[in-house]
């Protein structure tokens, strides 16, 4: 038997289960154990645990070739992916954006910062570097991709080796940072970033980046209708780039093929990840619209940036055969439903004191827990809630995603749930069962 301790954990503290197996929505230990992966690992698996035919597309590939750098070849499953997300994109940017692939989200973060930065100097105002971002925000683990992240519990522990950017109010209706009510407050959180170009350094910002719908560090909020419109409409009059972060989002996730659709708005880059692969295989990408990369293309013709796997051919070959397997099976068209369904049961926790909101959009969905549900006031984050509902959760056989912040950075404590598409009625039903079963559990320890 290998030696566990050979092996670097995330938390050194915690008990890890053996996953061996995967089968639809479940994963399986070596001793026949079954879980409900209702995370989808972390907002990841889209198509399922276990489909052969993803495995099979892969090592097809691999046979044939399996690596070639692209500073000195493509390959035509690179060209066959990037022409299929293409015509996923916004009308805006159908037909005319370029893919560029990575291996996974925060590489497309670092990618994005420096297209943007090139993107200036290429029109002839270098100074425009800041890419400004929202407090309690999460864009990736890279220093580049924190130093964008307004949240506060993944950036202190590296704070000296981040850059300050700045940062505006998150749309968060349910704990509005500016006290506000929607939509009597016309988005006054959106006005945030038009205050910014009244500071001295104002000349300085070249780019925002947002998630159209958060993930994983407020909990699957989506922003009032008239949000992301506005936030679209103040780059453009202030002539700087709309980089939408669709890596959690993204990919039919929230029922659109991007998040940002349900606003029609079309931003300037698009950021993939997870879902692209359904977690079959390191993969991301990055949607450049037609502007920069003509701007790039007319000064020196290249972009001075690259990673030894970008466009790697099995991972392309696995995104292939991924979104093969959801038009066949036409997925993205059940998302909508089955996370009103989803959404329809997790309803029903409300019942516990401790339960505050239950919010999501599509198959991307949010339980927060509070100490008071009256005024919203957070549990002390010492009391680990979200962790402590995971945990009694998973021991009846549902995984979730634990996050706490939510509330003020340190504090509040929610569950992500973001199960693959596949997910079936009598799934949602073990699921709703196990969290109120564990939820129970929880209030009755306090």
């Amino acid at each position: 038997m290998p030696d566990p301790n050979a092996f670097f954990p995330r938390n050194f503290r915690r008990e890890y289960l053996i996953a061996s197996r995967g089968e639809g929505c479940y994963i399986y230990t070596p001793d026949g154990r079954k879980i409900l992966d209702a995370a989808g690992g972390a907002a990841v698996v889209s198509i399922g645990h276990g489909v052969r035919e993803i495995g099979e597309a892969m090592a097809r590939q691999s046979q044939d070739l399996a690596f070639a750098h692209t500073s000195q070849f493509h390959t035509e499953a690179a060209h066959r992916l990037a022409s299929r997300i293409q015509q996923l994109t916004p009308p805006g940017m159908r037909d005319t954006a370029r893919v560029f692939f990575t291996c996974g989200g925060s590489e497309a973060t670092e990618t994005a910062i420096k297209l943007a930065h090139q993107y200036w100097r290429a029109c002839g105002k270098p100074g425009r570097y800041r890419i400004v971002s929202r407090r309690q925000s999460y864009h990736g683990a890279t220093l580049g991709a924190l130093s964008l992240s307004g949240n506060v519990l993944r950036r202190e522990p590296f704070a000296p080796l981040l850059h300050e950017w700045g940062h505006i109010a998150p749309c968060f209706c349910y704990r509005c940072p500016l006290g506000l009510a929607y939509p009597d407050c016309r988005v006054a959180c959106a006005d945030e970033l038009e205050k910014m170009f009244a500071a001295p350094d104002a000349e300085s910002i070249g780019a925002f980046i947002a998630e159209p719908v958060v993930g994983a560090t407020l909990g699957a909020v989506a922003p009032p209708d008239g949000y992301a419109q506005r936030i679209a409409e103040i780059c453009r009059r202030n002539d700087i780039l709309f980089i939408a972060d669709e890596i959690m989002c993204g990919m039919g996730r929230t029922g659109k093929n991007f998040a940002i659709e349900h606003w029609g708005v079309t931003p300037d880059i698009i950021l993939v990840g997870k879902g692209i692969a359904s977690g079959y295989a390191p993969l991301g990408a990055v949607i450049v619209s037609d502007k920069i990369c003509e701007a790039i293309a007319r000064d020196s013709g290249a972009f001075l940036h690259g990673f030894t796997y970008n466009a790697h051919p099995v991972s392309v070959a696995a995104g292939l055969a991924v979104l093969d397997y959801i038009e066949k099976h036409k997925l993205f068209g059940r998302v909508a439903p089955t996370g009103r369904e989803l959404l329809g049961a997790l309803e029903a926790l409300k019942k516990f004191s401790i339960v505050g909101d239950v919010r999501g959009l599509g198959l991307l969905c949010a339980v927060e827990f509070v100490a008071d549900a009256g005024t919203r006031a957070p549990f002390a984050d010492s009391l680990g809630i979200a962790d402590r509902v995971y945990r009694a959760a998973l021991e009846r056989g549902v995984t979730t995603y634990p996050m706490q912040g939510v509330a003020d950075g340190t504090r509040g404590d929610h569950l992500l749930l973001a199960p693959p598409f596949t997910i079936s009625s009598a799934e949602i039903r073990e699921l709703s069962a196990a969290l109120s079963s564990a939820i129970a559990e929880v209030s009755a320890s306090l």
